[in-house]
């Protein structure tokens, strides 16, 4: 085999070789896992994301497949994908340590050009991107890369500690609130007619007509909402992934006992908390008063246990050795998480927005589930496809080569 030649830094990506498939399985997990929560921000309106009785049918069978989503999807899979984002920002930095080469200096060129292709993403295709907030978190948890796990497991739980007491203390002080103020939130909750006709109006538009709406949309996500919740809990779920790579935990490297004790306690831990907190909502009829500052919470706690439940058993069955096929299918697509996030984008638009099929609005929720798989396997055979030519996906590779300041080799040898 021809080797590489080396980067101007003395650093290359990493090699299918040295990968630890457990990460790229679980990160595969992940990034198909979103979608299931993020085609209903493709397809309705914001408010019906945070809020099922904003817009669309609740009854039923859009009922079910909206408690089976909140119960199972809801918040977990992102909870995956951001502690992958912090054992990946420790796997980066060993790699260049490991180098002798300038691990912090490579950190932050890799996080510039993740925060600028996630603006991009923002801007010009949907307002809902992660990227953004993974880079600017991903900028400060790096300063904590040496702690113990256990500082890190604690100063993660601090971080998320945070947006609770915030939406707790807003919740508690709303009968204090300027009649502006309420109205505001009240209106980002359950939006009055003529707002969701306008919505609906905008992104079945042209393209420049949904270019203001997207970007008052991102600005509000990347600043007001990144700095209240997304940024604490996104910051703090790294910090945590960071511990547990420590720990081994992430590479199928403890114990099946481990996996499995830890499997059964993050159900015990969050199903009932999270089924309760959807009873409560239902029962309070979805009041913005009750629902968006302490109903929400419920789901923030419990994410974490359905979270560890779901490592534990890709932890399981990537150490077991079973299930080889499916395991290869998802490690692929973990190596292209990033190309398969943007496309997942550039389908879910097509699809929804007006300069496609236009059904944005027009898909009720049992629907939308219908087209999620149907993704999927699009994603899958292409990402198979892809791979058997080439070593990386198109963005990552764009990605690596912006951070090494080279453009790396992407065709495989032979």
């Amino acid at each position: 085999m021809t080797e590489k030649p080396p980067s101007p830094t003395g650093l290359s990506p990493v090699q299918a070789a040295d990968r630890i498939e457990s990460l790229d399985v679980l990160r595969g997990f992940a990034v198909l896992g979103i979608l299931i929560m993020n085609i209903q921000s493709f397809s309705m309106i914001r408010a019906a994301y945070i809020n099922p009785a904003a817009y669309g049918d609740l009854t039923c069978i859009n009922k079910w497949v909206w408690i089976i989503g909140q119960v199972l999807a809801n918040a977990k899979f992102m909870t995956i994908f951001s502690a992958l984002f912090g054992a990946g920002i420790l796997l980066f930095w060993e790699k260049a340590r490991s180098a002798g080469k300038r691990a912090g200096h490579l950190h932050y060129r890799r996080i510039l050009w993740l925060l600028i292709i996630g603006l991009i993403h923002a801007y010009f295709f949907w307002y809902g991107d992660i990227l953004v907030g993974y880079a600017l978190c991903g900028i400060m948890v790096f300063i904590f890369r040496k702690a113990r796990p256990g500082w890190l497991l604690f100063l993660g739980f601090c971080s998320m500690l945070v947006p609770f007491l915030i939406y707790t203390w807003g919740g508690m002080t709303i009968e204090f609130w300027p009649p502006e103020s309420y109205k505001g939130s009240m209106e980002s909750w359950l939006p009055a007619a003529e707002s969701i006709q306008h919505e609906l109006n905008v992104y079945l538009g042209a393209w420049l007509v949904r270019m203001k709406e997207r970007a008052a949309s991102a600005i509000f996500m990347e600043t007001f909402y990144f700095l209240i919740k997304a940024g604490w809990h996104s910051g703090g779920i790294m910090l945590m992934g960071m511990a547990l790579y420590k720990w081994d935990f992430l590479s199928a490297r403890r114990s099946v006992r481990t996996y499995l004790a830890s499997m059964v306690l993050g159900l015990v831990l969050g199903l009932p908390l999270i089924i309760y907190g959807v009873m409560q909502n239902f029962k309070h009829e979805w009041f913005h008063d009750y629902s968006m500052w302490f109903g929400s919470q419920f789901n923030y706690w419990g994410s974490l246990g359905i979270s560890l439940a779901y490592i534990s058993l890709i932890m399981l069955i990537c150490k077991s050795g079973i299930m080889t096929g499916f395991r290869s299918m998802l490690s692929l697509v973990g190596r292209t998480a990033l190309s398969n996030y943007l496309f997942q984008t550039l389908v879910c638009t097509f699809i929804f927005y007006g300069y496609g099929l236009g059904l944005f609005g027009k898909v009720e929720r049992w629907q939308q589930m219908l087209i999620v798989p149907g993704v999927w396997v699009i994603q899958m055979v292409l990402t198979w496809i892809w791979m058997k030519k080439y070593r990386f996906g198109p963005a990552e590779w764009f990605w690596r080569s912006l951070t090494y300041r080279q453009i790396q080799p992407i065709r495989k040898e032979g």
